[in-house]
């Protein structure tokens, strides 16, 4: 894990120059030879899709970065397919690459997100889902905004989320959390949120304020496991 932020690092602190010196170093291509050159490999990378072929894809979403490095579109197909493919790291950095240029680009703030709490690097990963949820007023950005919060020990910051959530979750919305080693179980964001209010309590040494919180989660959601092994920790 260290290894995988130490190069995230390395790679952020290289985009700068690297913005410096790529347009300079590529040879322009005249109108007619570029339109053609793009028409080619956008056909390529869709055949590559279609064909399950995720490197041959990359390959031609990179070709079609290098000679058209004004259009986004790309690089945020390029993270996507990253992202999808389970490079973190990767994904990370091209989202990354995207909101220096547009900071409220949705797609790159889920991607950036994501792939930054999947490598561990929690700290960066929480700005862009507050960010998120600042943009689209998603609850879900929200929760895991509190979540990281949390994690972070940023409790004061961590409890506001939770109370935000509590006042504003809808009904319909759902989390999934971990019913067994093998099955998982969707709750309520509200309930959800009631049991992060509880363990931000917990942690802080107010068991009898966290009791009340998850008690009110379980009263809400009655399978919600992880609400009732957090009660047992107020006994």
């Amino acid at each position: 894990m260290k290894q995988v932020l130490l190069m995230l690092l390395l790679a952020v602190s290289a985009q700068g120059l690297y913005a410096q010196t790529s347009n300079d170093s590529i040879p322009k291509l005249d109108p007619k030879t570029k339109r053609v050159l793009n028409i080619q490999d956008q056909a390529a990378y869709q055949l590559a899709m279609r064909y399950n072929d995720p490197e041959m894809a990359k390959t031609m979403l990179y070709n079609l970065i290098v000679r058209n490095p004004e259009n986004l579109r790309f690089q945020e197909a390029l993270g996507s397919l990253y992202f999808e493919t389970g490079q973190s790291t990767s994904a990370a950095l091209v989202a990354l690459d995207i909101l220096q240029i547009n900071d409220k680009n949705v797609g790159a703030l889920e991607i950036a997100a994501y792939s930054l709490e999947q490598v561990g690097a929690i700290d960066r990963a929480l700005p862009h889902f507050e960010s998120l949820h600042l943009l689209t007023g998603d609850n879900f950005s929200l929760y895991k905004s509190g979540f990281l919060q949390y994690q972070l020990k940023r409790y004061d910051e961590a409890m506001n989320s939770a109370n935000m959530l509590i006042k504003n979750a809808k009904p319909d919305e759902k989390i999934g959390f971990p019913k067994s080693q093998t099955e998982t179980i969707e709750v309520g964001m509200k309930a959800a949120a009631l049991n992060l209010k509880g363990m931000i309590y917990l942690d802080k040494g107010s068991k009898t304020e966290a009791k009340t919180a998850f008690q009110e989660a379980v009263q809400l959601e009655p399978n919600f496991e992880l609400a009732k092994e957090n009660l047992k920790k107020t006994q």
